[in-house]
C-alpha cells in the first residue's frame, strides 16, 4: 500500500501513524501542504500513484481545501471533504447530529450581539459561547452573568473575522467532571477514554486527566449514529454523560474529523495506530477491488 500523509507539522500522532505504516513496509509519501500548489486539474504534490491519502493537516482551512482538491482529482482521501466541512463547523456539526436524531446539546446561532444576548438570556446562566470553528477548547466561554455576556460579545464583535460574527450559543451541560472521547472508524469504536478536570473544560489539550473507558450499548449506538450523520471515516466522537457517571445517558456534543489520538493511545490498552492502519489497509483494498462507494462511506 502506498499512503499519502497530508500535513503541515509532524506531531506525536503523525509519528505514531508513520511508524506503524513503515513497520508494515507500506510506502509513505509525506505531503507538506505548505510547499505544494493545487490547481484545477493537477497538483505539484506527488499523488498520482497513491492508494489512499490521510489528511493530518493541523490547519482547518488547509485541511478543507487540500482534501477538496485531491477529491476533485479522483484521489481517495480520508476523511472525505464533505465530512471535513461538516465537522469543522460546529453549527453544521450540530445540525447534522440533530437531523440524524442523535442527542446533542440545545444550540442557537445568532448573527448580531443583540440577538446573541437574547439567545443567552433564553438559555439562562450558565450557558456556553463557542466559536463555530476551532479546537483544543480555545475561545470557548462559560457565561455566568449578563455582564459577562455583554463583555464577551463585545470582544467577539471587534475581533474582525467574519466567523466571530456567528454567535454559537449552547446550553451548559452539567457533566460529572468529565467527558468521553471515542476514536471510531466508520462508526466502529477503536478505543475510548474519559477526560477529567476540575475545570469545566476537560479537553486533554487543556490538561484533562485521561483514563480508559468501556462503552456501554447506548454509547456504542450513539457513536455509530454520530459517525453516519457526518459521513463516516476516521473520527473523534465526543460524548457527555447527562445523567451522571454510569447513568447510561449521553449527549453527543461534537464529532472531530482530524482527530488526535496520542492521549488515547497512552490511556488505552488498545494499540490505536495499529488498529487505524488495519482499517486503512481495508479501505485501500476495497478501492483496489473497485468498491469505491464502500471505501468512501
Amino acid at each position: 500500500m502506498k499512503v499519502g500523509i497530508l500535513y503541515s507539522r509532524i506531531r506525536k500522532d503523525e509519528k505514531l501513524l508513520l511508524e506503524e505504516l513503515r513497520d508494515r513496509d507500506h510506502e509513505v509519501e509525506k505531503i507538506d501542504v505548505r510547499k505544494e500548489r493545487f490547481g484545477l486539474d493537477s497538483t505539484t504534490a506527488a499523488v498520482d500513484d497513491l492508494d489512499i491519502v490521510v489528511d493530518r493537516c493541523l490547519s482547518t482551512s488547509r485541511s478543507l481545501y487540500a482534501t477538496r482538491f485531491l477529491d476533485s482529482y479522483g484521489v481517495p482521501v480520508i476523511n472525505a471533504p464533505e465530512t471535513g466541512e461538516v465537522c469543522a463547523d460546529k453549527a453544521k456539526n450540530s445540525l447534522a447530529l440533530a437531523e440524524a436524531d442523535v442527542p446533542t446539546p440545545a444550540t442557537e446561532v445568532a448573527f448580531t450581539t443583540e440577538a446573541a444576548l437574547e439567545a443567552i438570556e433564553s438559555f439562562g446562566y450558565p450557558c456556553v459561547l463557542k466559536p463555530v470553528t476551532g479546537s483544543w477548547g480555545r475561545l470557548m466561554a462559560k457565561i455566568d452573568s449578563r455582564n459577562a455576556a455583554e463583555a464577551i460579545l463585545e470582544h467577539k464583535e471587534t475581533l474582525g473575522h467574519y466567523e466571530h460574527k456567528v454567535f454559537y450559543v449552547q446550553e451548559f451541560v452539567d457533566k460529572p467532571g468529565r467527558d468521553i472521547r471515542v476514536l471510531a472508524v466508520d462508526g466502529e469504536p477503536v478505543a475510548a477514554m474519559t477526560r477529567s478536570s476540575d475545570h469545566w473544560l476537560t479537553n486533554a489539550a487543556k490538561g484533562g486527566e485521561t483514563k480508559s473507558f468501556d462503552l456501554d450499548d447506548r454509547a456504542l449506538e450513539l457513536v455509530e449514529r454520530a459517525s453516519d450523520a457526518v459521513g463516516g471515516g476516521l473520527l473523534g466522537v465526543d460524548l457527555m454523560e447527562v445523567g451522571g457517571s454510569g447513568s447510561g445517558e449521553y449527549t453527543v456534543h461534537e464529532v472531530n474529523h482530524t482527530v488526535e489520538f496520542k492521549a488515547l493511545d497512552a490511556a488505552s490498552d488498545v494499540d490505536v495506530p495499529a488498529t487505524v492502519v488495519d482499517w486503512l489497509e481495508a479501505k485501500a483494498a476495497a478501492l483496489a477491488d473497485g468498491e469505491v462507494g464502500e471505501a468512501n462511506a
